[in-house]
């Protein structure tokens, strides 16, 4: 499978496309909405940036103790389940005076539950796809997830521009239910991958088999860190230049969307490996040059340079897939998105109180320079087989790592 034209035609396929793209933009737009009012409420750029990515906490909490749901729940009732939850606590968040400690526990209850939906996500996708097509599938999601981000801030800034963020959380809700709809009627009901109740020692058991692995754990890093590190910076757009903010997500979905585009469709299997870790650089490089505070249509330009470098992270996941036994695919990459949040987070957090002391600008780029430091590091490993890092590493080696499934 080598096009997009046969992927659509892949049943299930073009319904879990529309889900993933609805709950996409329903989090973009009330995401936008949300930055603004605290911002506008508070003043405070590291409130702003919790508003936006808090939720993410919520992922290492949901990591190390409901993640092993994603291989032991059907996927179907699960994605609606998620994206019903979160468009109702999403129309929470537009109640009139809500506190801010209010709001910031609203959004850390929709990260814990969202912690087992990228499991689900994208165990669902392994399913659907034959292997050799995973990297492609993924690829066009994140096509898709740059795509409708654009269109997301756009219409965010402009339904700001127009209404007030209540009203554009009201829309963010409204999406999300449709996400939820279409996942009910669009998807095929399907038993769990894996026996046995989802339970905490279910959870760390399958994280501790999949941590285990020198090639995985290297991989997980490469996944987490340095592209949490940028995410700090696209925290600060807002206090950076609250006018011009939604033009610069727009610049970041942009450039991410064409960066995926270059990985799945352009770039041959075998430069993937050797191309991920100058992609993680580029990641971050841009941003060392907004500490001189470049003009707006130099800022946009390199934001969107940087974030081609995003498509580094797709070539690791289709590596973590390659290095995962079937029975813990769903558990592995809900590992991989808990992990991507939660340290997006942490980068979001430490940018947003770095920027309390400097500027924002000052900021994003040590956020950067800490990104690229990450990256250096990793680059030896990234680069050896997988045979060196875990000799050990072949389907027998992955058997024995694998905890019982059936767990009460």
């Amino acid at each position: 499978m080598r096009t997009y034209r046969e992927l659509f035609a892949t049943p299930e396929f073009p319904a879990l496309f529309a889900t993933v793209s609805a709950q996409v933009a329903a989090g973009t737009v009330s995401g936008i909405a949300l930055a603004t009012l605290v911002y506008g409420a508070t003043g405070s750029p590291l409130l702003s940036a919790l508003s936006l990515f808090g939720s993410s906490f919520a992922q290492v909490v949901g990591a190390a103790t409901l993640l092993s749901a994603a291989d032991r729940v059907p996927p179907r009732a699960a994605l609606a389940g998620i994206a019903a939850f979160t468009g109702l606590t999403t129309a929470c968040l537009a109640l009139p005076g809500l506190p801010v400690a209010a709001i910031l526990a609203i959004v850390l209850a929709q990260g814990l539950t969202a912690s087992i939906g990228g499991g689900v996500r994208f165990g669902l996708l392994a399913e659907i796809l034959p292997a050799d097509a995973y990297l492609l599938g993924r690829s066009l999601l994140n096509m898709s997830i740059g795509a409708v981000q654009i269109a997301g801030f756009a219409a965010g800034g402009v339904l700001l521009a127009a209404f007030s963020p209540a009203a554009v959380l009201l829309a963010g809700a409204a999406l999300s239910l449709l996400a939820a709809l279409v996942a009910r009627l669009g998807l095929t009901a399907r038993p769990p991958r894996v026996a046995g109740r989802a339970s905490i020692r279910a959870t760390w058991l399958g994280n501790r088999a999949l941590l285990s692995s020198p090639a995985r754990r290297a991989v997980y890093i490469g996944l987490w860190v340095p592209n949490g590190l940028i995410v700090g910076c696209e925290a600060l757009f807002v206090p950076y230049s609250p006018t011009a903010a939604g033009a610069l997500f727009v610049a970041a979905a942009a450039g991410m969307l064409a960066g995926d585009a270059l990985a799945g469709r352009a770039l041959p299997a075998r430069w993937r490996r050797p191309f991920t870790t100058p992609a993680q650089l580029l990641l971050a490089v841009p941003y060392l040059a907004f500490l001189a505070r470049p003009p707006l249509p130099v800022a946009l330009a390199l934001v969107a340079v940087a974030s081609a470098g995003y498509c580094g992270s797709l070539m690791l996941q289709d590596r973590l897939v390659e290095l995962t036994p079937p029975d813990l695919r769903g558990q592995s990459l809900g590992l991989h998105s808990s992990g991507m949040f939660t340290m997006q987070a942490v980068g979001a957090t430490l940018a947003g109180a770095m920027a309390q002391l400097v500027s924002p600008a000052a900021a994003m780029a040590v956020m950067a320079a800490a990104s690229i430091l990450v990256s250096a590091l990793l680059a030896s490993r990234l680069r050896r087989p997988d045979s060196d890092l875990d000799p050990d590493l072949d389907s027998d080696a992955c058997a024995a790592d694998r905890p019982g499934v059936a767990v009460s």
